[in-house]
């Protein structure tokens, strides 16, 4: 399309590559304000209380339509999140606490369910993990539809103008998986990272998609015509016809590489001289299986374990944890399985736990250091692993270990809780192998001794980046200096390596890194054989070990070796992609 305008460059985070090019189509999240009404007497707070019984049932019945539409389509994409999302609007403690608010401070259903939502969402906003810091929207997304109900309103049904580009501020979970794929061609968004919903829906469903792109798309227009570069994390706005010619040319490249891509799934991850490598996806819930092997995952070598945790009032039983791990079990069969014991506290917050605010909460009490204090949670835990254990392929790990006797100490624990289910004739996988992720420098310094405790190591990249940078990856004005290739994290990432092989056990990675198919290459020459990520990026990792030899990866690491910045380590492993 020709224009006169001078064509602009908007950047953002890319999240799901590919090329789209149509005209904007421009949607606003309506602001949800309290009213700041006060209720005055016990029939009003009782017709409000019904109010929020009525505008959930309906939402729940929303919800259970939007299922049963994409199942009798045939469309299991998204299934997952309108699940989720039916356990939050049925979940009693949500009730509990909004029909408090309403009978102690005089609200109504629309200010109490405003105030719940908000303090949930901040909850999950606070958070360091990148995956639970996402999961806000769920959140936001359940609340806003109850919402909708309270003020009559149902779900809107929107029609999309042919080959559109959605301009927004945010895409709730809902949003994106309405999208209309014959008429939507890609989205851009001000707000939203790697790992929101919307740009895990975008990738699973193949839309290119740019978020994080902040308040310049204020001042795009409905209808003016866009490129958008998923891959780059790029909007052009007003491209001329020699650009809008170039990037018609990458689409059909893009196109043609996803075909080869998809033809991989079922292909192993052998290098060309024969080394074969186990690819394994990070997942936080039995749904996201269907998506890890989809993408030609092995199995699942980080199983957080949070998300059961959070965002509620007590503790969940043991019976609801292992019907938790059992489905994971059965789903993934005999595929192998890694689950990390609970990392809470620092920034992934409960408040039930009673635990005092930190100055510092990442340097804190937080992972193991709580579960070897709180014996009870710990076990509990332990109790429903090994009794699913039974029906699956488990192993266990302890995450931020930092020294022998904290491992040590772990291990007594666990076994304490094998010899209590032995003695109730319960059963579990009495061999099921113990390891640690390496995620402190401490423990990749002393990974030698580390070594003669556990079956495995699994290298935490995400929180050994960032203790051995003195880097806060939320912190925009430093965030820059946050960076795997970094030559200290190398070479502890090397040490650890090397000293798993010495001592004859396993080791693996489970942090972003693992998922940069610029770094395959360095990591298989440092001697990493297993690598776990994100489910979409499976297929690139897969197609970078399957066009490389050990020689090659060999040949990388050692011209690394002798470079002495990340640049120039990252320079030399983008040099053969």
């Amino acid at each position: 399309m020709t224009t006169t305008k001078e064509p602009r460059r908007i950047g953002g985070i890319g999240v799901s590559p590919g090329i789209a090019i149509g005209p904007a189509f421009v949607m606003r999240r309506e602001v949800v304000a309290v009213t700041g009404i006060t209720l005055t007497n016990a029939a009003e707070v009782a017709a409000e209380i019904g109010r929020f019984d009525e505008a959930v049932s309906q939402s729940v019945a929303e919800v259970e339509a939007l299922i049963a539409g994409l199942t009798d389509a045939g469309n299991d994409e998204g299934l997952d999140i309108l699940e989720t999302q039916t356990e939050f609007l049925t979940d009693p403690q949500l009730r509990n606490d909004v029909v408090q608010r309403i009978e102690e401070q005089f609200r109504t259903a629309h200010d109490a369910l405003v105030g719940v939502t908000d303090a949930l969402v901040q909850l999950f906003l606070n958070m360091d993990d990148a995956y639970m810091r996402a999961r806000h929207a769920d959140v936001r997304d359940a609340g806003d539809r109850i919402l909708r109900h309270l003020g009559g309103r149902a779900q809107q049904t929107r029609t999309y103008p042919e080959g559109c580009i959605i301009i927004a501020d945010d895409l709730s979970p809902s949003d994106t998986i309405a999208l209309d794929l014959t008429r939507v061609a890609g989205f851009a968004t001000q707000m939203g990272g790697k790992t929101s919903h919307a740009a895990i829906v975008a990738k699973a469903r193949g839309i290119p998609a740019v978020v994080g792109c902040g308040p310049l798309l204020d001042g795009i227009k409905e209808g003016e015509w866009l490129v958008l570069d998923g891959q780059a994390g790029e909007l052009v706005l007003h491209p001329d016809d020699a650009t809008t010619d170039s990037y018609r040319e990458k689409q059909q490249h893009f196109a043609e590489e996803i075909a080869w891509l998809k033809s991989l799934r079922d292909v192993p991850a052998v290098t060309k001289d024969g080394c074969a490598v186990q690819l394994l996806a990070n997942i936080s819930e039995p749904a996201d299986l269907d998506q890890a092997f989809e993408n030609g995952g092995e199995g699942v070598g980080l199983l957080r374990t949070e998300l059961l945790f959070l965002g509620r009032d007590s503790l969940p039983d043991e019976e609801e944890q292992f019907e938790f791990y059992q489905k994971i079990a059965l789903k993934a069969g005999k595929r192998p399985v890694t689950i990390r014991t609970i990392d809470i506290g620092g920034d992934k917050e409960a408040p039930y736990l009673g635990l005092a605010k930190e100055e510092n909460p990442f340097l804190g009490y937080r992972a193991i250091r709580i579960c070897l204090d709180r014996t009870d949670i710990f076990n509990t835990q332990l109790r429903a692993i090994l009794r699913a254990s039974a029906f699956g392929n488990f192993k266990i790990m302890f995450p931020m270990i930092g020294s022998v006797q904290e491992i040590r100490a772990a291990k007594v624990v666990l076994q304490e809780v094998r010899r209590e289910l032995a003695q109730e004739g319960v059963l579990f996988d009495a061999q099921m192998q113990t390891g640690i992720m390496i995620e402190i420098p401490a423990a990749a310094v002393i990974a030698d001794l580390l070594a003669k405790e556990v079956d495995f190591f699994s290298i935490g990249t995400n929180d050994l980046i960032q203790y051995t940078l003195a880097v806060d990856r939320m912190n925009d004005q430093v965030a820059a200096l946050y960076d795997g290739f970094h030559p200290a994290v190398l070479r502890l990432i090397v040490r650890v390596i090397e000293e798993a092989h010495r001592a004859g056990i396993h080791v693996g990675m489970c942090g972003e890194l693992a998922g940069d198919p610029h770094a395959t290459r360095l990591l298989l020459g440092m001697g990493l054989r297993e690598f776990s990520m994100s489910a979409v990026s499976i297929p690139r990792i897969k197609q970078q070990v399957r066009e490389t030899t050990l020689t090659e990866a060999q040949c990388i690491f050692e011209a690394a070796k002798g470079l002495d910045s990340a640049d120039e380590i990252r320079a030399i492993c983008k040099s053969v992609n």
